[in-house]
């Protein structure tokens, strides 16, 4: 009896490691059921401002199984990280122009070599230092802010992005995409960064549900009055 009981011990240490990798790496195109892929939300942007979508993403290789590739999604032929996915979707829907954040580091493209990486520079607080920067950021009133969830936290090219610019005076919307955590505290993080921006918690949407989200971003968008 005592061996049944150790071996059923195993058992579940194993299962909970691999549960809690999964949560982890918050990267991983898993097939999840199709969930509400919004955090609701009571606060309303007001309507008529100049829209800006930037995003911080990666998709995989040119020829990477969509089956089996992780934090990417195939639309209209075209391969996109999950993240720039969902940009792509609100800029046409709001008619935003499109911004993408890069870094001068690369990142790995295999999904472990990419969590375990991205867990280093978060524990050394590394912000990486960016290549593409706005040039005209005072034309902009709403600023959505794209990311995907790593280590339950917003990825580091994401602080460089806020390090670099004031968002006094504008909205700033996040969305995310995640494999289970959702925002974590990311938007409280980013409204201590930005104390004079109005921060407003937009689309969460996880891994699994990023290729049938559209409806539920367009009518998040849509009750936004954007």
């Amino acid at each position: 009896m005592t061996k049944i009981y150790q071996k059923v011990g195993i058992v579940a240490v194993a299962l909970l490691g691999s549960t809690l990798l999964w949560v982890h790496a918050e990267t991983r195109n898993q097939e999840m059921p199709m969930e509400s892929a919004i955090v609701e939300n009571t606060t309303t942007v007001q309507a008529g401002g100049k829209v800006l979508v930037t995003y911080f993403t990666w998709p995989e290789p040119d020829g990477t199984d969509a089956k089996t590739g992780a934090s990417r999604v195939i639309s209209n032929g075209r391969l996109y990280g999950n993240t720039e996915y969902i940009a792509h979707i609100i800029s046409e829907a709001t008619g935003g122009d499109l911004f993408a954040i890069k870094t001068e580091r690369t990142y790995p493209a295999p999904h472990k070599a990419l969590i375990d990486a991205a867990k280093k520079e978060a524990e050394a607080k590394q912000h990486p230092k960016l290549t593409t920067h706005i040039k005209n950021l005072e034309d902009y009133d709403i600023i959505f802010v794209g990311y995907p969830n790593w280590w339950y936290d917003m990825p580091m090219a994401i602080y460089s992005f806020f390090d670099e610019y004031d968002f006094s005076g504008k909205t700033i919307i996040p969305f995310v995409t995640h494999g289970g955590s959702r925002f974590s505290q990311s938007v409280e993080t980013i409204a201590t960064m930005e104390k004079n921006a109005k921060v407003i918690k937009g689309p969460s949407i996880s891994a699994g549900s990023v290729p049938k989200a559209k409806e539920d971003v367009v009518k998040w968008l849509k009750e936004q009055d954007l």
